[in-house]
């Protein structure tokens, strides 16, 4: 089972025919016809229902709705959102989403006067157009409009449900809030819950929503990561906790604690496995002599919980081993046995036949530069510089019992830059001591710019790893980090894929044995997954446009 693949890459030959067709190892991919209309850059893939594909696209500020015919993957239809006013305002657009057959569209709005942030939903016919049929699913107080947080979304894996999570902080009254709703297909609220936080008495206390999920029977949880020093006590008070929501329990709230001491949980990806099993893993740090966390990575955590009766089942703190620390930070920083920098996001969670787990994390980081403005007609207008880093991707293989049995490194060097109008996109990720750390995809905002070509997606079939990424073609044959030249230009790159030996981990690489000139390039940020062998993805080239299906074989 593979779990929130942050990022889809792949690159495939194509040809003058209807029907275009690559493979790079266990993957084959088969393209609908060429999409004439496409100027309207597809962003998103909301599902396949009604025997039609719908999917989001932008042009502009606009946003429009593109129906594709399942069979040939035709273009059936275009239609701009264009959400009625809420409160004499458009709201802004924050999700599609495809429950069953039904399909809607999620937008919020904020009230400045009542100070309450809104999320509606309104339904989309059969053939992409927007109905009458609106629905408000959050009605959220809040204090102000910087402070009015973001809105988290969880399509269920049957996808007939969605879980919405809205996450603001009161700093004036020094209290944290996040509020769940489940929502079915017709939108009716299945179950709710909302926590206030209060940090009067603990002026430092850190708190963070690491993960929320949804499984296949309709239970919730969330991992919640509480730290704060007690000043009297003289010591640091570590939280970490699972909270529960469980359909058979009417959606009680449960709480599950994970006691350990001297060591500070950095992030998590949570992942339900066979026999009921719930399992956290992630990066950890050491603390220093005032038990505050030193926010550099010791190594891998991997918790076991069974989610019938709540026992912590297992719990293991990896330190990282001399080789995986020389490949990211240098043999002679590894030998000072100095920790990792935290640029290190969770990327993928698989789960393996013996009942262990392959995790996988990327470094990422987003550099935003000084913008800069020009006055058009009295109005001003600011344009900010961004650049984009994927790089190394961090590949660890555990036992059933949270121990390593290998760990490896993905070497890459990716970056992409491009200017926005806005830096808000981003939404609402931290404020003070109060931090979401789920979910991390690229923006809608910034897709078609550059981002989406980069980042890597694990395939695990008959036991074993294969990741696959867009590369330099002057790396081709290298695995080496130290020898790995960057991907500047993502236009000229080369589809690679890197094979790990189930038992030892060590890597094969494949590259393309003919390079071909004007090959079309999957978006990463594009797709969607049918099951956890079939994908649909969108690819492009200049002005060439096609969806297309990936099969894993």
């Amino acid at each position: 089972m593979l779990k929130k693949i942050t990022l889809l890459l792949l690159l495939v030959a194509s040809s003058t025919a209807v029907i275009a067709q690559g493979e790079l190892g266990p993957i084959t991919i088969t393209h609908g016809k060429e999409i004439e209309a496409d100027k309207e850059k597809i962003v998103k893939i909301a599902g396949e229902a009604n025997g039609k594909i719908y999917t989001l696209a932008t042009k502009g500020k606009n946003f429009y709705i593109k129906v594709f015919n399942s069979t040939d993957m035709d273009l059936i239809s275009v239609n701009e959102i264009e959400m009625d006013d809420f409160i004499d305002k458009e709201p802004v657009f924050e999700e599609i989403a495809v429950l069953n057959d039904k399909i809607y569209i999620i937008g919020s709005v904020y009230d400045r006067k009542n100070k309450i942030n809104n999320l509606l939903a309104v339904e989309i016919s059969e053939d992409g157009k927007l109905t009458t049929n609106t629905i408000k699913l959050f009605s959220t107080e809040v204090t102000k409009n910087r402070e009015k947080g973001a809105f988290y979304f969880k399509h269920s894996p049957n996808q007939d449900k969605l879980l919405i999570m809205h996450a603001s902080l009161f700093d004036k009254e020094e209290i944290m809030q996040y509020e769940i709703k489940l929502v079915n297909e017709n939108l009716d609220i299945v179950t709710s819950h909302l926590e206030r936080v209060s940090f009067e008495d603990r002026k430092d206390l850190e708190f963070t929503i690491a993960d929320f999920d949804l499984t296949f029977e309709d239970d919730i949880f969330l991992v919640i990561n509480e730290s704060y020093r007690d000043r009297k006590a003289k010591k640091n008070i570590e939280k970490f906790e699972v909270h529960a929501f469980k359909k058979a329990s009417d959606y009680n709230q449960e709480v599950i604690n994970i006691d350990f001491t001297g060591k500070e949980v950095i992030n998590c990806e949570m992942l339900m496995t066979a026999n009921n099993t719930l399992n956290l893993v992630g990066f950890y740090s050491s603390v220093n002599k005032r038990g505050k966390a030193n926010w550099k990575l010791k190594g891998i955590y991997s918790a076991t919980i069974n989610a019938s009766s709540n026992e912590v089942t297992n719990l293991k703190f990896n330190v990282f081993d001399f080789e995986t620390k020389a490949k990211l930070i240098g043999e002679r920083r590894a030998k000072k046995d100095k920790d990792i920098p935290p640029y290190y996001s969770t990327h993928s969670l698989i789960e393996k036949e013996d009942g262990g787990l392959i995790f996988l994390a990327e470094y990422r980081q987003s550099i935003i530069g000084r913008s800069s403005g020009i006055g058009i007609g009295g109005l001003g207008i600011s344009f900010t510089p961004i650049t984009f880093f994927t790089n190394e991707i961090i590949v660890t293989s555990l036992n059933a019992d949270g121990s390593v049995e290998w760990a490896n490194v993905i070497a890459k060097d990716q970056k992409a830059s491009f200017t926005t109008m806005s830096v808000g996109m981003y939404g609402f990720s931290s404020g003070s001591n109060f931090s979401v750390g789920v979910g991390v995809t690229v923006p809608l905002a910034v897709l078609g710019k550059g981002p989406e070509y980069l980042g890597a997606i694990p395939i695990y079939t008959n036991g074993e790893l294969t990741v696959v990424f867009n590369d330099n073609k002057k790396n081709m044959g290298v695995t080496d980090i130290e020898e790995i030249k960057s991907l500047g230009n993502y236009n000229k790159a080369i589809p690679t894929a890197f094979m790990f030996n189930k038992d030892n981990g060590d890597i094969t690489r494949i590259d393309p044995e003919e390079l071909q000139k004007d090959q079309l390039i999957l978006r990463p940020g594009v797709y969607h997954i049918i099951t956890n062998k079939e994908y649909l993805i969108y690819s492009s080239r200049r002005s060439e446009d096609k969806l297309g299906r990936m099969i894993i074989n």
